[in-house]
């Protein structure tokens, strides 16, 4: 890490696919211009790759001194990055670090810098994300909006109690993998039941976003619209049996409290 004089309003340290969605949802956004953004990525060919996905955006092996940053490094390595951004004197501080607390982050900046953190997930990609932030003992109510500023560049954010920040991860931070799973599962059904793959594969994503959209639109709450789906002695009401008779309300508390469990345990 070494000093620069760019007068860039954020750098992203690490130049994965969360970073660089980031990036281009912030220039997407209009919330940067693409010189005002810099990326920290150690490795050469991704630098070349991030050049030509970010035009404008300022590259490098080396963060900026002085410089809001957000962290988009693996987990074990937060510490050593965040050690190295308080030499650089870096402004405040946000993490998209799974299981990283404020307070480590606190303590390896060496106190007196704003920290946020954040559980995003990966819809992040295509600018449909859903994000939760928690601020640590230094941040206030402007780092709180900073930070939600720069998610809510790539999708929805709220913002929560640090302590529910586990909950969140075994909830939406997680959640995306569940409904892919459901994906893999309705595709396979459809196929067994005599449809081709690329019909079933068209049906099922089509039915997943739809669904999506419908529940997102409607003032009605998901109950609600179950119902209106679900004709009694219908072919709804065949299906949602076997759900029912499965178990299907308590596996899911089961999953979201394994996944928020794993992530208490990946903290401590």
């Amino acid at each position: 890490m070494a000093d620069g004089t760019q007068n860039v309003r954020l750098q992203v340290i690490g130049g994965g696919k969360m970073g660089e969605a980031l990036l281009g949802g912030l220039v997407a956004d209009g919330w940067a211009t693409a010189d005002e953004l810099h990326v920290v990525e150690p490795d050469e060919g991704r630098r070349g790759v991030l050049a030509e996905l970010l035009p404008g955006v300022s590259i490098g092996d080396s963060a900026l001194a002085g410089v809001d940053t957000l962290v988009a490094v693996k987990p074990h390595v937060v510490a050593d990055v965040c050690a190295g951004l308080a030499e650089l004197g870096v402004t405040r501080v946000l993490s998209i670090a799974a299981g990283v607390t404020t307070s480590a982050m606190e303590a390896a900046l060496g106190g007196g810098v704003p920290v946020v953190r954040v559980m995003p997930n990966t819809p992040s990609l295509v600018g449909q994300g859903a994000a939760a932030v928690a601020g640590g003992i230094e941040a206030t109510s402007g780092d709180l909006d900073w930070a939600v500023g720069i998610l809510g560049a790539v999708g929805e954010v709220v913002v929560v109690e640090e302590g529910l920040i586990d909950a969140v991860t075994g909830l939406s931070g997680s959640g995306p993998a569940y409904v892919f799973l459901l994906a893999e599962a309705l595709m396979a059904a459809g196929e067994a039941e005599g449809l081709p793959a690329d019909v079933a594969v068209t049906l099922t994503e089509q039915t997943l976003l739809g669904a999506a959209t419908l529940l997102r639109a409607s003032d009605d709450p998901p109950s609600t619209l179950r119902e209106n789906v679900t004709s009694k002695g219908g072919t709804t009401a065949a299906g949602l049996a076997v759900f029912e008779a499965a178990g299907f309300r308590s596996l899911v508390a089961d999953v979201v409290a394994a996944a928020t469990a794993r992530s208490r345990e990946l903290g401590a």
